[in-house]
């Protein structure tokens, strides 16, 4: 038998079936492949190594000297491989998954039904208020997962994600409280025109939202207004309004703010696609948790049907899912 390097484990276990049986239709049933498929791995197998490991008969299959020298090997190549898969499984470590905000309700209810489905594994939250801020993060490393805006990131950007629709979130506006459309139960968006509306101009955690605004608010005389200082928490977010009184674009859920009312948009309904956003390649029992949430909760609640006459952008990609 001559030396070989770099064996596929697949190889050795289609063997060791082989052996075990000493019948190849018996050992592929094992295996679930086709007794082909393993007669193919037993002879690629014997090449690589440069020995006959079984001697076949029409009536019976038994194992060669070198068959019997390889065997205790074998067994010992697989029981080490699957240890090493078993701990990996048994100790994933924490899935960093950024929600965009505290109190989301899209977000936030697709991150408690995975931890529901997984219990076993750690999915620690990270607020980073944007998806182009945290798909920097993800490419990096510094982040596994985040919610938002998939069709609004550079092509570039989007080539090295995986990317899963969530849902059409229904957008709304904040209005000051003493706002003249603050008393309507809806605003249609034809009652915004001549207004200014915060939409995250200048921040550069957000341009795929300042994108969209614009998107929506094109032909219609509405005006994105210009960069304002991030608000991080209630307080100062209800400072900035009291100061700078300017509408501001959100979602329908957005938590609430004081000093404010939140109203949704009608005339036609403005629809955000959120989509579940990961690094291309990733492995994780948690991950695999926040699709499967994704999908029950999209499917149970209908996130993914569109309203009447509700509004997209155009032209958007990622809205077939993934």
């Amino acid at each position: 038998m001559t030396s070989s390097t770099d064996l596929d484990p697949r190889l050795l276990r289609a063997f060791t079936a082989v052996a075990d049986e000493l019948h190849f239709t018996r050992a592929a049933a094992r295996l679930y492949v086709a007794q082909q498929a393993l007669s193919r791995d037993i002879r690629r197998l014997e090449r690589e190594l440069g020995a006959e490991l079984f001697v076949r008969t029409t009536r019976q299959v038994t194992l060669t000297p070198d068959g019997e020298r390889l065997l205790p090997y074998a067994r010992q190549v697989l029981a080490a491989h699957d240890a090493l898969a078993d701990a990996f499984r048994a100790a994933a470590r924490p899935l960093l998954v950024d929600l965009n905000s505290p109190e989301l309700a899209t977000t936030s209810r697709v991150l408690a039904r995975a931890r529901e489905l997984a219990p076993d594994q750690e999915l620690m939250a990270r607020y980073e208020s944007g998806l182009t801020g945290a798909a920097a993060q993800i490419t990096a490393g510094g982040l596994d997962v985040s919610f938002g805006r998939y069709g609004g990131l550079p092509a570039a950007t989007r080539a090295r994600l995986g990317a899963q629709l969530v849902r059409y979130e229904p957008m709304a506006v904040i209005l000051p409280e003493d706002h003249p459309l603050a008393g309507v139960p809806e605003v249609p968006l034809d009652a915004l025109a001549g207004e200014r509306i915060y939409a995250g101009a200048g921040n550069e955690r957000t341009p795929e939202w300042t994108d969209l605004a614009a998107r929506l608010f094109a032909g219609r005389g509405i005006a994105i207004a210009p960069p304002a200082p991030l608000a991080v928490g209630k307080e100062e977010f209800r400072r900035l309004m009291d100061r700078h009184r300017v509408p501001v674009l959100a979602v329908v859920g957005f938590p609430p703010m004081p000093g404010t009312v939140q109203r949704p948009l009608t005339a036609p309904v403005p629809l955000s696609p959120v989509s579940l956003v990961w690094r291309k390649g990733l492995r994780h029992p948690g991950l695999d948790a926040l699709r499967r949430a994704a999908a029950e909760l999209a499917d149970r609640e209908g996130w993914l049907v569109r309203p009447p006459g509700s509004w997209l952008p155009e032209g958007e990609p990622g809205l077939t899912g993934a």
